[in-house]
């Protein structure tokens, strides 16, 4: 029996279950030559999907209505007529949210789970560690000494910012959205303070006083009104690196927001915004940079994994609830 994940409508606001269709189909599969046949191990589920449920132009396609959704996945080779797979390999890619599947073994990464464990293929040694790692050096440009802020901080892509930043000498402010992770970001990533956005009744005014002497870099991942507060309290020459908006990806109606022009003009100040795939030429030196860290014990992460193929919709819904530490992957 083999399952299949559906995108049935393309969501008004926040996603609900009603926006999946879930497939069994009662069918053997069995690869072709050059193909090979793989079960699913582990899927990752990202903020940036939710743009791809809309129709709105965006830097990569939307998913079409009845068809499967895809992010990236872990998964066992299982049966291979291609060269260049074995049985019992274990692969990463962007691949359907389906129990098992063919595929042709184009741009699929092979994995080895004795090196780190298969999961974190998703995370720190995945797409997430590489968006961290190369928005930070590539536009943050960052200098030895200065001043880090990173929202969403106790997220999978903040909270390896705030241990990179840490690596190359910067001081580190996270934002986050309960006490406990701020308290997280400090004892386990090793930020050197942290905010509770739910419970600040001045955000301005509390990264100003964790930031006395300014901010250098912002590494923002949720845009709105964080970000505007942010802008408060930017250096001349600062370097804002957008990375995502999950604040305001459900928002039906246009977001309101400060003018970010005047704070860039009289600042000097950079803002860009960030598309991983746009420094993939840098994949190589990136990887082997996190996993010389990840080695040495100078990067660590912290996984949030829910259980079971019918929960993915609900682990995907759950990170615009903040109810993730860290990567959110569902082990199937």
């Amino acid at each position: 029996m083999i399952q299949t994940i559906l995108l049935k409508n393309r969501p008004k606001g926040t996603p609900t279950p009603s926006d999946f269709e879930f497939v069994k189909e009662d069918i053997n599969l069995t690869p072709k030559e050059g193909e090979l046949l793989l079960d699913t191990v582990y899927v990752s589920v990202d903020p940036y999907l939710r743009s791809r449920m809309s129709d709105a132009k965006s830097y990569i396609p939307s998913f079409e209505l009845n068809k499967p959704i895809h992010s990236g996945v872990v998964a066992k080779v299982t049966a291979s007529k291609n060269d260049n797979f074995k049985e019992g390999e274990f692969v990463m890619g962007m691949l359907d949210w389906k129990t098992q599947q063919i595929s042709s073994g184009k741009e699929l990464m092979k994995v080895d789970g004795d090196k780190a464990p298969l999961s974190a293929y998703l995370g720190i040694l995945g797409m997430t560690g590489l968006t961290a790692y190369l928005g930070l050096t590539q536009i943050g440009k960052p200098v030895a000494g200065e001043t880090l802020i990173v929202s969403g901080a106790a997220g999978a892509v903040g909270s390896v910012v705030g241990q990179i930043a840490k690596n190359l000498g910067l001081n580190v402010i996270g934002i986050a959205g309960t006490d406990e992770k701020v308290a997280l970001l400090k004892s386990k990533f090793g930020f050197d303070a942290g905010i509770n956005y739910n419970t600040s009744t001045d955000i301005r005014a509390d990264i100003a006083k964790a930031a006395p002497n300014g901010i250098d870099i912002y590494f923002d991942n949720v845009g709105g009104p964080i970000s505007d507060a942010v802008l408060f309290n930017i250096n001349k020459f600062s370097r804002t690196i957008n990375c995502g908006a999950i604040s305001v990806y459900n928002e039906t109606e246009l977001p309101q927001s400060v003018s970010v022009q005047p704070f860039l003009v009289k600042n000097s100040s950079l803002m860009q915004g960030f598309i991983v795939s746009d420094y993939e030429k840098k994949f190589p030196e990136a990887m082997q940079q996190l996993a010389e860290w990840l080695a040495a014990g100078k990067l660590t992460y912290t996984e949030t994994v829910v259980e079971g193929f019918e929960n993915i919709p609900k682990a995907f819904m759950d990170l615009f609830e903040g109810k993730n530490t860290g990567k959110m992957i569902v082990k199937i």
